[in-house]
């Protein structure tokens, strides 16, 4: 394997505006890499417009037309775009997941891009353990509307492309960590407000570094000879009880309350409801708690021999001063 080079065909990054998407950008673009950020109504950050082999288009995924100019001339799409932070995400994760992703799929196609990186998660297999870790299937029993409508996404993502130019690729992120990362970010308001919550429960995630995150779907989009699903994670897996009892050890506040499942639901639904009537973001719904409390883990086998072989943070453990304050390290 090798890493393609900088000259070997653009990247397009769709919601490059988002958190996720401009951390892969500015790791592209300090490899030279030539990227077209796509991107709805947010412009990505300033830093980023201002580095070379970089452009920036418009496109609607719900409006097909829109598409064509963002996808004529890539070779390799990275696809992070979508919704979150609304309210009753049932009702149109649905849309936004499984047709959006349809219709970028009809211009790819058509486009004929060589690769085609689908951003997804552990979840799409249902409850999975260290013990019994997600190994790639695409016949999983996933409990949340986000997990449900993203395995959609993934089932459409291979069957039309068999036969067609396209390479599918489904990258299963754990959760992504480090200073920077709105969840943590989220956590930490949380956290010194002393608001933070999490049911008794134990729940196994599997975490990510921010610097592997990046790393490895660099890789993703890269590299020579990928293909099909690959699990990113680090080596050992933690309980979500653990990670933030943990994170709130070195930001110096009180661990997180334990609180029964039902309050937490309540306060999911306070905040749906709050964000329905006068039209704010829901950073809080039912359906989060819902995923949230999946176990899950992944079988990082085809990571480690194809996208990154090494780590720079195997664990929690080596990683844990990513979540500390500015000037606190």
């Amino acid at each position: 394997m090798f890493i393609a080079s900088p000259d070997s065909g653009k990247i397009l990054i769709t919601g490059a505006a988002g958190n996720l998407g401009s951390i892969l950008a500015r790791r592209l673009a300090s490899s030279g890499h030539r990227l077209r950020l796509m991107v709805h109504k947010t412009m990505p950050p300033a830093d980023l417009l201002d580095k070379p082999g970089i452009e920036v288009v418009r496109a609607d995924l719900s409006v097909p037309e829109t598409l064509r100019q963002a996808v004529t001339g890539v070779d390799t799409i990275v696809h992070f775009a979508g919704v979150l932070f609304a309210p009753g995400p049932e009702r149109f994760l649905p849309t936004t997941n499984t047709l959006w992703f349809s219709n970028l799929l009809d211009a790819s196609l058509a486009a004929r891009v060589n690769r085609l990186v689908l951003i997804s998660f552990p979840h799409v297999e249902g409850p999975t353990t260290p013990a019994r870790p997600a190994t790639g299937r695409l016949d999983g029993t996933p409990i949340s509307t986000h997990a449900q409508t993203r395995l959609e996404e993934e089932k459409l993502l291979f069957s039309r492309t068999k036969g067609s130019r396209i390479t599918p690729v489904s990258l299963r992120l754990g959760m992504v960590y480090g200073r920077g990362i709105l969840m943590v970010d989220a956590a930490l308001w949380l956290a010194r407000h002393r608001l933070l919550g999490v049911w008794t429960e134990p729940t196994w995630i599997h975490l990510v570094s921010i610097d592997d995150y990046a790393a490895a779907t660099a890789a993703a989009a890269t590299k020579e000879g990928i293909s099909g699903i690959y699990h990113v994670g680090d080596e050992k897996p933690v309980t979500l009880q653990e990670f933030l009892d943990r994170a709130c050890e070195i930001w110096g506040v009180g661990r997180p309350w334990r609180m029964p499942l039902w309050m937490i639901y309540a306060a999911a639904g306070a905040v749906e409801l709050f964000a329905r009537v006068f039209g704010t973001r829901a950073p809080l719904t039912s359906d989060f708690i819902t995923i949230g409390r999946v176990s899950y883990c992944g079988d990082t086998t085809r990571t480690r021999n194809d996208l990154l072989p090494t780590l720079t943070y195997p664990s929690l453990d080596a990683g844990l001063h990513l979540l500390s304050r500015p000037g606190k390290e």
